[in-house]
């Protein structure tokens, strides 16, 4: 009404109002009356904005990276960036009169993405793919010195790098040969298993065979002892059967001896008395036995022999006896 309008914002905006070319009012969260056709308001969000970004760049050996991140950032200084660009409100005081505000953010990225040029340029795809963190702390450490940012009065409060990734080509081949990496890795495993396991084998082979010549020898120093033993076994029982042989001739000559010395002595004596002393001491059937051979010796002389069945019987019961 008359041109009279009412502002109210929230504490993360900045007001300037502008009257005359000269700053009468300015602050956060402010809420007055104006006149719009002799006031400007210009309106400066200071609250931290995320700024998400993906953009593709190429690496030292000409390969695409495509750079997946986000970017925080607030205003620190409104007069300053309401100097460079223009945050002035309409007539209405609901929108901004210029697109100054929506190029804020894509300076910010502009400036990130030349940062982030000047490094991957000197580095390989297989490196850059590995560099978030070095990119990330070579941005933020380059980024508060940055003429662009601190000449607009903007403060990057955080930056990060979510992913580096290839086109999909690249990203192909890169698999495919890391697949076949992991396979030759996987395949030296197992040789390296089996080979372990064929040492394993020749160990226990070589075990087993020094067991089995250890058991060779033992046997061996075994079959060696007896026959050690049955050598002396042997020479023992030698000189075992020499010493009987020895007693056997040595007694042989001594009955010779003794016989030889009676029948020197009993060659001058009567047959009848050798007979008779012979006869001494015989058992009856010894004596009969002996009557029967002198008879025998006389068988020319006898004519007729009777012997009675009771002796004959005596004789084979004696016989039997014994």
């Amino acid at each position: 009404m008359f041109g009279i309008r009412f502002i109210k914002v929230q504490p993360t905006t900045y007001l300037l109002q502008y009257k005359s070319g000269k700053i009468v009012r300015e602050g956060a969260g402010l809420s007055f009356f104006y006149y719009a056709p002799t006031t400007s308001i210009a309106a400066v969000p200071i609250g931290s904005q995320d700024i998400p970004f993906i953009f593709k760049e190429m690496s030292s050996d000409f390969q695409e990276i495509a750079i997946q991140g986000q970017v925080t950032y607030r205003i620190i200084n409104p007069r300053q960036i309401a100097q460079l660009l223009n945050f002035s409100l309409d007539s209405t005081g609901k929108a901004y009169i210029s697109d100054d505000p929506e190029k804020l953010p894509q300076r910010v990225i502009n400036l990130i993405r030349v940062m982030i040029r000047k490094q991957l340029q000197n580095l390989s795809l297989r490196k850059a793919l590995a560099s978030s963190d070095f990119l990330t702390d070579t941005v933020i450490g380059s980024i508060s010195e940055a003429k662009e940012i601190s000449s607009v009065g903007v403060e990057v409060m955080g930056f990060s790098i979510l992913s580096i990734t290839p086109n999909p080509d690249t990203a192909r081949a890169l698999e495919a040969e890391t697949r076949e990496q992991l396979l030759k890795e996987a395949d030296e495993a197992i040789y390296a298993r089996r080979n372990s396991a064929v040492e394993q084998e020749r160990a226990i082979k070589e075990n087993e065979l020094k067991t089995e010549i250890a058991i060779q020898e033992k046997q061996h120093e075994m079959r060696q002892a007896d026959l050690k033993f049955n050598i002396s076994f042997e020479e023992n029982k030698k000189q075992l059967v020499e010493l009987s042989v020895e007693n056997a001739r040595q007694e042989a000559e001594s009955k010779a001896y003794s016989v030889s010395a009676m029948m020197k002595a009993l060659s001058g004596v009567d047959p009848k008395t050798l007979q008779a002393l012979a006869s001494l001491g015989m058992k009856p059937e010894q004596l009969i036995a002996l009557a029967f051979q002198e008879l025998a010796g006389r068988a020319g002389r006898i004519g007729q022999l009777n012997v009675s069945p009771d002796l004959l019987r005596e004789l084979m019961s004696s016989e039997a006896q014994r």
